[in-house]
């Protein structure tokens, strides 16, 4: 659907490996997974041109390609008159950046079959990047707009033609959002499909719960006081902990190395998932109560507290975007049950 194939003996010659364990869906309904050949990257027969024009003239190939264009256009007009400042602005700016240079990169790759020489596979990989380059221009999409977007035009120098800049920038960024959803929307595997890991709806997950401890460490180390109590540093070590494992799934599985574990790797992501469930879930408990108890915190934000440092505000979001992630876990683990241990589905 996506990507695809190699053309040429030396192309097909560089893919000649296995990438992954054969994973597949216990109903006649569910997806099957397979870690080596997925929709983003089908094999083909050698003998082909040495281009491969579906890789920019398929939905997924559209999409990639106005990805770039909206990508480049959204970074130019901030840089050029839109303007940014501060940690919103820069996390906005190398959000769209690294997007556009990794979707340059799948694009040349894709277009020329070099993909098949990258000693990874590139299903997964493809599948990974969608999914995370969609959890970035989202959040660039809100983030922007929020911090420098205004109908009011602001002082000279700048003045109302910063606020025109600013305004179409906001608008191709959240163009640019949309083109990635839909590339995710396009690639994610379908009942009966032969598809990579990640392209699953459990892959796909594996990649919203490493952005949201994201969230939650960049909460905890901003003032967040978390080193008070035991309790709560026993939280810290559960966010880390299951952050490193599920990188770790995401790596294995871009990597093609899911092969060499000695155990069948859909049993141990399914162990391994619901294990953060139980941890998460004591974090859900913990967290709340040693910070928002009146024996050890405070259950109501302090009157005195500054605007933007309030070490309130961070524990807020981070007791937010654990039960975020508990539920994220709960989804993970109850879609993998069903496609792997109940038959009668």
């Amino acid at each position: 659907m996506s990507s695809s194939a190699s053309a040429g003996t030396s192309a097909a010659a560089c893919r000649g490996r296995t990438e992954g364990p054969d994973l597949r869906g216990g109903g006649s309904g569910d997806p099957g997974v397979r870690g080596g050949a997925g929709m983003g990257s089908t094999m083909e027969p050698p003998g082909g041109g040495y281009l491969h024009l579906a890789a920019v003239t398929s939905p997924v190939g559209t999409a990639r390609l106005l990805q770039l264009a909206f990508g480049c256009t959204t970074f130019s007009l901030v840089v050029h008159r839109g303007g940014f400042a501060g940690v919103q602005g820069t996390f906005c700016l190398a959000a769209w950046g690294f997007c556009f240079a990794l979707s340059g990169l799948v694009v040349a790759c894709e277009f020329t079959h070099l993909h098949g020489c990258l000693r990874l596979s590139w299903g997964n990989f493809t599948a990974a990047f969608a999914m995370l380059a969609t959890l970035l221009t989202a959040t660039a999409a809100v983030i922007y707009p929020l911090y420098f977007t205004r109908l009011q035009c602001p002082p000279e120098p700048a003045g109302c033609t910063a606020r025109d800049f600013r305004l179409a920038a906001s608008v191709f960024a959240s163009l640019l959002f949309l083109t990635y959803a839909a590339e995710v929307a396009l690639t994610r595997a379908r009942p009966g499909q032969v598809a990579s890991y990640m392209a699953t709806v459990s892959g796909l997950l594996k990649i919203v719960q490493a952005f949201v401890a994201c969230i939650i460490f960049g909460a905890l180390v901003y003032d967040s006081h978390y080193g008070r109590y035991a309790a709560t540093q026993w939280c810290v070590a559960v966010y880390s902990l299951c952050f490193l494992v599920t990188v770790a799934v995401v790596a294995l599985s871009v990597m093609g190395h899911t092969g060499g574990l000695g155990c069948p790797f859909d049993r141990l992501v399914v162990v391994y998932t619901f294990v953060a469930v139980l941890l998460y879930l004591s974090a859900a408990v913990i967290w709340p109560v040693f910070c928002f108890d009146p024996k050890y915190g405070e259950p109501w934000r302090p009157a005195a507290c500054p605007r933007g440092r309030c070490p309130w505000d961070s524990q807020l979001v981070v007791a937010i975007f654990t039960y975020v992630n508990l539920l994220l876990y709960t989804a993970d683990l109850a879609y993998s049950q069903r496609i792997r241990f109940v038959p009668t589905l």
